[in-house]
């Protein structure tokens, strides 16, 4: 039995719920059985920050409907409103990247052999520490996963190419803005490997023990058996290059993104956060990083030698709050991004931090004003470079 079927097999663990993604292309969920507990009341909205808050970062805001430079560095704010980056539709004469879908299951992972939380079940707070919940009902359980590769049309069969390996796929509003950004010169020739995630959400939960997890695991579940799988049924090279290398993602998905990078930097050196989900989150509890994500910023990026990691990240004025019962200090989103932003410029790091007015968590219309200046700032010294099979010419 390996050490994560060990920990769901205790279950006398002090876990907690937390967010849901919200963003449109998060994978669905099969539906199980309900299960005889009362649910928790609806979330209250949460409250609309103000970037000129005491204490968060300073930052530049921009004009309305603007969106920070593809040059620069630092902290912006953007809206109220957001239009569509024009990037974001399908052009007529701009040549489209193939989609190539696959499977896994959990009998396929040596990694992650699947669990689960009951559904309608949910944490009560330790009336003891009002940094933990608890949970009683997660156990093991199978899942399946999308795999959704994108392959651009300009890629030559052979050739060994970059790469941007994205949470909660597929991502089709991230395929539709490589088909344009590559056509145009403005990012590489690059794969997009799109990994659903493996079911549920927070503590307790196969997602959530993914992303949420303080650790290499992750990475080294996608470098050892997701990518060796994309090379051989989309055929094809991906480089191993970290320089070439980007993750991405949406609430914990954006904190599997920059753990990801942060635990194996010599995989992966670009960084793309929505919302991220740097709180008080992880599952399994950890003596080394009791506060989960949190700890990025409270003291891991602190009082580390920089890394060779550049991060493009977001949050919204009406991001998450407190979703659940832990009144803990270490559950604010807007907090938690600008605390990130502030120890990433205190550590000199290549990153760019954009507060959102007017929007929410993992804001779809955000995405859509934001998301084809971001990859090109993301990709920024990493070369361009036309191939043979260049069409878009």
């Amino acid at each position: 039995m390996n050490s994560i079927s060990l920990l769901v097999a205790a279950l006398t663990l002090l876990v907690g719920f937390s967010d849901r993604v919200d963003q449109a292309t998060t994978q669905p969920q099969a539906p199980t059985a309900p299960a005889a507990q009362t649910p928790p009341p609806p979330r209250p909205t949460p409250p609309t920050r103000d970037p000129t808050t005491p204490g968060y970062v300073t930052a530049k805001e921009l004009a309305d409907g603007a969106v920070a430079p593809v040059n620069g560095d630092g902290n912006f704010i953007i809206g109220p409103t957001h239009p569509p980056a024009p990037e974001m539709t399908v052009k007529e004469g701009v040549p489209q990247g193939t989609i190539v879908n696959l499977t896994m299951s959990s009998t396929d992972s040596a990694i992650y052999p699947g669990i689960a939380r009951d559904a309608g079940t949910f944490g009560t707070p330790d009336p003891n520490d009002p940094a933990k919940l608890v949970v009683t009902t997660s156990h093991p359980s199978p899942y399946t996963r999308r795999i959704a590769v994108y392959v651009p049309k300009q890629y030559v069969p052979g050739t060994t190419a970059p790469l941007i390996v994205g949470a909660d796929g597929p991502d089709p509003l991230l395929f539709t803005a490589l088909d344009n950004l590559i056509a145009e010169k403005r990012v590489p020739v690059m794969i997009a490997v799109s990994i659903g995630n493996g079911s549920g959400d927070a503590q307790g939960s196969q997602r959530g023990l993914e992303y949420d997890t303080m650790s290499g695991r992750y990475a080294e579940f996608v470098e050892r058996e997701v990518l060796p799988l994309v090379e051989k049924q989309a055929q094809v090279k991906l480089t191993r290059d970290p320089e070439g290398r980007a993750t991405m993602g949406c609430s914990s998905g954006a904190a599997a993104a920059l753990i990801m990078a942060w635990y194996h930097p010599e995989l992966y050196h670009r960084v793309f956060s929505y919302s991220g989900t740097y709180v008080n989150q992880q599952w399994p509890p950890s003596a080394e990083r009791p506060h989960g994500a949190w700890e990025f910023h409270e003291r891991l990026i602190p009082n580390s030698p920089a890394k060779p990691i550049r991060i493009w990240m977001e949050v919204g004025d009406r991001d998450l709050f407190n979703p659940n019962g832990m009144r803990d200090n270490m559950h604010d989103w807007v907090v938690a991004n600008e605390n990130t932003a502030k120890a990433l410029a205190a550590k000199g790091y290549h990153y760019q931090f954009t507060f959102a007015r007017n929007a929410g968590h993992c804001d779809r219309a955000v995405k859509l004003q934001t998301l084809p200046q971001a990859l090109e700032w993301l990709w920024k010294g990493y070369p361009v470079e036309a191939t043979k099979a260049d069409l878009s010419r």
